[in-house]
């Protein structure tokens, strides 16, 4: 497939030219005590409260986000596109309270939703170039700022945990289709193939009540 850039640049940010803005997101019972807060997140400036607010209440990553990060070289995938773990010798230089931590940026998700994506698709040999591939990136994370696309629920969830930061878990019993085979296939790895789907219809007579 071939992608044509429109919002973005080669060898440029996906985000120049778009202002973000630290901002507060909290929840608060009518007592006023506070129930979640989270000071200081990047978002992009045009985006409402309420939009920050189910970004940092809902879709961040709290938990297992590792603060330094190493590359798993592969030598089929472009270097832009390799998968990131967690970098046990850094982290071993900062205080065991740092280490691991939640995300905090806008940037982490649309990158991690994006970057996955498009690793999936360079795998699946998608892309005519990899020019095409870094296009499809690129303009993937630009439209996700300035939104101009979004996918449904849980993939803002689960997609991308595996490629951005390592995060794995046992298999829950879903199953994905291998690229390779055309086979449905039940996945090992609760992560590294996530279900992010919305709904479940079990047949064809399912009216999605009873």
């Amino acid at each position: 497939m071939r992608f044509e850039r429109r919002y973005t640049t080669a060898g440029q940010s996906p985000y120049t030219g778009i202002p973000f803005r630290k901002a507060l997101s909290e929840i608060r019972n009518p007592d006023g005590s506070v129930v979640f807060r989270l000071d200081g997140i990047d978002v992009p400036e045009s985006w409402s409260q309420v939009a920050s607010d189910v970004l940092a209440q809902k879709y961040f990553r709290k938990a297992g986000v590792p603060a330094r990060l190493r590359k798993i070289e592969e030598n089929d995938v472009p270097s832009f596109l390799w998968r990131s773990v967690a970098d046990e010798a850094a982290l071993a230089e900062l205080p065991e309270e740092e280490r691991i931590g939640s995300e905090s940026s806008a940037t982490q998700v649309f990158d991690r939703l994006a970057g996955c994506w498009t690793y999936w698709g360079w795998k699946g040999r998608y892309f005519s170039s990899e020019e095409d591939a870094a296009a499809f990136f690129d303009e993937l994370r630009f439209m996700l700022a300035k939104q101009m696309v979004a996918p449904n629920s849980p993939q803002w969830f689960n997609t991308g945990l595996h490629w951005a930061y390592g995060i794995d878990g046992p298999s829950q019993g879903h199953f994905y289709c291998d690229y390779r085979t055309g086979e449905l296939t039940r996945s090992a790895s609760s992560y590294e193939h996530p279900q992010p789907h919305a709904c479940f219809i079990q047949g064809v007579q399912d009216d999605l009540v009873n």
